[in-house]
């Protein structure tokens, strides 16, 4: 069956069922309303509770080496840090050594909160990983592959 502008719908059909972009993305928007919707009495997103984990560390991150972390643009990431920092769940220090630099630090109230949150976020990932046909392990090294990590 021939498409308008030449293109055959079996060529749609073979990008439906091929592309690992398509299914990545769908996958991934899946995956996020599902952890969204357990992390919601906790007042916080899939990608906020992200943030936080990553600040997690014993040496307050700066904010450009963050945003390549969690795959943000550092537009986004200050935008992602506002409502976190007006909840008091982190702050936004300058950097000792580059005045021009800003570090994240997340605050004891953080911390508590993620600490609430953790034992959700490991039953929902459990039942996640016993969604998947295959070994939970690779599909994540296999990802990290992709992402060039």
């Amino acid at each position: 069956m021939k498409m308008p502008g030449n293109l055959p719908l079996e060529i749609t059909h073979e990008v439906r069922d091929r592309c690992l972009c398509l299914h990545v993305q769908r996958a991934a928007r899946a995956l996020g309303r599902r952890f969204d919707d357990a992390l919601r009495p906790f007042g916080l997103t899939n990608g906020q509770f992200s943030l936080l984990m990553a600040l997690n560390r014993p040496e307050p991150p700066r904010i450009k080496d963050l945003a390549p972390f969690l795959a943000m643009d550092r537009t986004t990431l200050t935008a992602a840090l506002k409502p976190l920092e007006r909840r008091g769940l982190l702050k936004v220090l300058p950097d000792d050594k580059d005045r021009r630099s800003r570090r994240l630090r997340i605050t004891p109230e953080g911390t508590d909160l993620l600490a609430e949150a953790v034992p959700v976020w490991r039953r929902v990932h459990d039942e996640v990983d016993e969604l998947l046909s295959g070994d939970p392990a690779g599909l994540r090294a296999d990802l990290l592959s992709l992402a060039g990590l």
